[in-house]
């Protein structure tokens, strides 16, 4: 068996799809690994240390993709890369399953059997898979970090004899992964921090890190979450009391980060430009939504812009900003993907495709698309079904039985506001319930 990892040629990606420990493991399960020259150096793995983990160095993709039984990847194969694989090869990697319909026709084409990892499930068994927290993590991270970078002033409360700076605020949009981390990092630099998130369970999160929890708690918003723990599309009502909140939350902030990111939709809006304009001159947002549309339409995707007096972060691939620990996270989370199809008696290939794991996260198999939700796509990748709906993003089955009719709305209605808070300093390792948390317009959030 071979596994075969190429550098990442996509603009900006610096991460790796291999670490020296996770090639040692591999090697451990029977498998002969072959990495392109080169493939770690972004990411601070240098070919010395893939080589002294076993693997073998080749020269080009070519040499690393063309005769290996599994292609690991970080980002999507380009159309070069694609006809490199053989028929057969199991492909695994971030494949950004609603975008560019073609690009996955192509690779069904090849007769590539290919595993989109946005689509692993959110189950027990799979946490030590799931690519999305472990990257949205970081990206939440290096946010906070950018956040600092581009703000003119420090983040704590200071006390000097020249006189007293007071602390910086923050509001994150959002508490899922991302979204905690955050708020925890905001909130150890010293900000007070205040956030917003449609699901109940997040303001139990949001509180545990010392932050506010912004939102308005009226019935409808004790409702507002799945069974599996996603947020529910909110009604219009809901929506604008929601957005009269925001709005003047946001005036009294010196920065936002927004993480909301919807799979095969356009990022909800959540940062309108009539907000941006009451902010104070000099505060910063960081859109980490901004491959997707944005959640604030003046966004630039790659580019840092000053508009109204506001500087708007619109980096791309966040985690790859971060690309060192990105990148060993990753690779284990490919290592434990993988580890379940081999055989250990026989060290070969046994795709047990009844599995949960396997099944759901499938897009590719024998020339055709496998999974519902990507042959639903249109070829331009819009995400909209031939009746002009959004393909499903939850599982593969068919749709549910009708829903009970709502409940009445409750007559009273509350608003909570961000408060004064002083930062402490513990911040508590918090679980979400997505990689970036869903926002008032979602249903089901992704990274």
């Amino acid at each position: 068996m071979k596994i075969g990892i190429a550098k990442e040629t996509r603009p900006g990606e610096k991460r790796v799809a291999a670490s020296a420990e996770t090639v040692k493991k591999f090697i451990q399960l029977g498998f002969e690994v072959q990495v392109e020259s080169g493939a770690g150096v972004s990411a601070s793995i240098t070919d010395k240390m893939l080589e002294g983990a076993g693997a073998k160095i080749v020269k080009t993709a070519k040499d690393a993709l063309g005769d290996v039984d599994i292609a690991l990847k970080v980002r999507k194969p380009t159309e070069d890369e694609i006809k490199l694989m053989k028929k057969g090869t199991v492909l695994v990697c971030l494949m950004e399953p609603f975008k560019d319909r073609a690009l996955i026709d192509a690779i069904a084409a090849q007769g590539l059997t290919t595993f989109a990892l946005e689509f692993v499930p959110r189950i027990t068994r799979a946490q030590s898979m799931d690519v999305l927290s472990s990257q949205s993590n970081l990206a939440g991270y290096r946010a906070v970090l950018d956040a600092a970078y581009e703000f003119g002033r420090a983040f704590p409360m200071m006390m000097t004899a020249a006189g007293t700076i007071p602390p910086a605020r923050a509001l994150v949009m959002g508490a899922g992964v991302a979204g905690l981390q955050a708020i925890a990092t905001a909130r150890r630099l010293g900000a007070i921090v205040s956030a917003t998130d449609v699901r109940p369970a997040a303001k139990e999160q949001v509180e545990s890190l010392g932050a506010t929890f912004v939102a308005v708690e009226d019935e409808e918003f004790k409702a507002a979450e799945t069974s599996g723990g996603y947020a529910k599309e909110m009604s219009a009502e809901y929506k604008k009391k929601q957005a009269e909140l925001i709005a003047e939350t946001i005036k009294k902030q010196d920065m936002v980060i927004t993480t909301a990111l919807i799979p095969g939709r356009p990022a909800p809006v959540l940062v309108t430009e009539d907000m941006v304009k009451t902010m104070k001159p000099g505060s910063v947002i960081v859109d980490l939504a901004v491959e997707q549309g944005g959640n604030c339409p003046l966004s630039e995707p790659g580019k840092v812009v000053v508009k109204h007096g506001v500087t708007i972060i619109g980096h791309l691939d966040m985690a790859s900003r971060i690309a060192d620990d990105a990148s060993l996270l990753y690779a284990k989370n490919l290592l434990n993907f993988v580890t379940p199809m081999v055989d250990k008696e026989s060290k070969t290939l046994k795709i047990n495709e009844e599995d949960e794991i396997i099944a759901a996260s499938m897009i590719t198999k024998d020339g055709k698309i496998t999974d519902e939700r990507v042959e639903a796509l249109k070829v331009d990748g819009t995400g909209k079904d031939g009746a002009g709906k959004t393909a499903s993003t939850e599982e593969k089955k068919p749709a549910a039985k009708k829903a009970a009719p709502k409940k009445p709305a409750a007559k009273k209605s509350t608003a909570k506001a961000s408060a004064d808070k002083a930062p402490a300093s513990k911040a508590s390792a918090s679980k979400a319930d997505d990689s970036v948390s869903a926002a008032p317009a979602s249903d089901k959030t992704s990274s």
